[in-house]
């Protein structure tokens, strides 16, 4: 099983029935793949999102496991995001989503 299959497989026990985020997402993994979340949905699609997050899929994975804050990531450029005021409305929901990572 390849990494983006493994990370997709986590995404999709994350979420679960429903996100919770009321919105869109969609993780661009730097030419590694793409994880797309829409409710319940969870598939690898380049589909349009609420907001796209763009990040190496090492970055993603110490993202989701708090070892990289997410303020410094957008900060140094390993984070970026396609919509501030879009990802500041999901954070705390983003934050809920990730601790189901873990």
């Amino acid at each position: 099983m390849s990494q983006l299959d493994e990370l997709t497989e986590r995404m999709k026990t994350a979420v679960g029935t429903d996100s919770g985020l009321g919105k869109t997402l969609k993780f661009n993994l730097k030419g590694e793949g793409f994880v797309y979340i829409d409710g319940g949905t969870v598939t690898n699609d380049d589909k349009p999102a609420d907001l796209t997050l763009t990040i190496s899929m090492d970055d993603l994975i110490s993202l989701g496991e708090g070892k990289l804050d997410p303020m410094t990531a957008v900060m140094t450029g390993a984070l970026g995001l396609s919509d501030m005021g879009v990802a500041m409305g999901l954070q705390g929901k983003m934050q809920a989503l990730f601790s189901k990572l873990r």
